[in-house]
């Protein structure tokens, strides 16, 4: 990693237990955000916001999203009170255009996938945080072309955040398996290592692997760690894995970093 440039990582976020848990995975986390460079704040592209346009969250004070069910009151509970960056949302409406990037003033916030990571990453919540979605009428290339649009945000001091999971199959979890892979997501997982390690630039031939129906049935778990992809292309480089595993079978708990 560039030790001029603030750090761009993929974390694959897996259930939101992790954000009260400790594992494996919390602790690289927590690693994480103590070895590498304070940030000014974290731009936060998260599976959770998946909508039909591409937005940024510009409000000073960004609520606490609760956006699941069937969890215990202590994780709904949980609040993460960073503050917000409008100057941060602004530089990433600048970075985009001519790409209409609408500025949420208030209809969102932090959602799951960014604060169940940042919970460990930035535990005090001191590190203002500003969340991209994920236009979900683009295709791959597209958000690997917004991706590299977005690489001088790591020299001016902000961190990119990439939340999300490369396999994220719900409807073939197994309960019984909660640190193993079933042999079609742990193929898959090492096809994208391999391009991500490599050739970054080439991700989009992820879609062609046999086995990327099932570990992609949608899109929106997968797309986080193509903007890291992107972020790497912009720079010439490759991106290293860490807190590598597998998780009820259908989830991959890889993550990577730049550099």
């Amino acid at each position: 990693m560039n030790p001029a440039a603030a750090p761009a990582v993929f974390l694959g976020h897996g259930s939101p237990m992790n954000t009260l848990e400790h594992n494996a995975y919390t602790e690289a986390w927590a690693d994480l955000g103590e070895s590498v460079p304070r940030p000014r704040a974290v731009l936060a592209v998260s599976a959770h916001w998946y909508v039909g346009a591409t937005a940024v969250t510009g409000m000073a004070r960004p609520r606490t999203i609760h956006d699941f069910a069937g969890f215990p009151p202590e994780l709904f509970a949980y609040e993460y009170p960073a503050p917000g960056s409008p100057e941060v949302a602004a530089e990433v409406v600048e970075l985009l255009a001519p790409t209409g990037v609408l500025t949420d003033l208030g209809e969102w916030g932090l959602d799951h996938g960014t604060w169940s990571v940042l919970a460990h990453v930035y535990p005090h919540a001191d590190v203002p945080v500003v969340q991209l979605s994920l236009d979900g009428r683009l295709p791959v290339e597209g958000h690997l072309e917004l991706a590299q649009r977005l690489a001088p945000l790591r020299a001016a001091g902000v961190m990119v955040l990439g939340s999300g999971n490369v396999v994220h199959h719900l409807g073939r979890m197994d309960w019984g398996r909660p640190d193993d892979g079933d042999d079609w997501a742990v193929q898959f997982d090492e096809h994208v290592l391999e391009i991500l390690t490599t050739d970054p630039g080439r991700i989009a031939e992820a879609e062609q692997h046999p086995a990327y129906r099932a570990a992609v049935p949608t899109p929106e778990h997968f797309l986080p760690v193509v903007y890291l992809a992107g972020m790497a292309v912009a720079e010439g480089a490759t991106l290293t894995p860490f807190a590598k595993g597998y998780a009820y079978g259908s989830l991959s708990m890889t993550s990577y970093r730049l550099g």
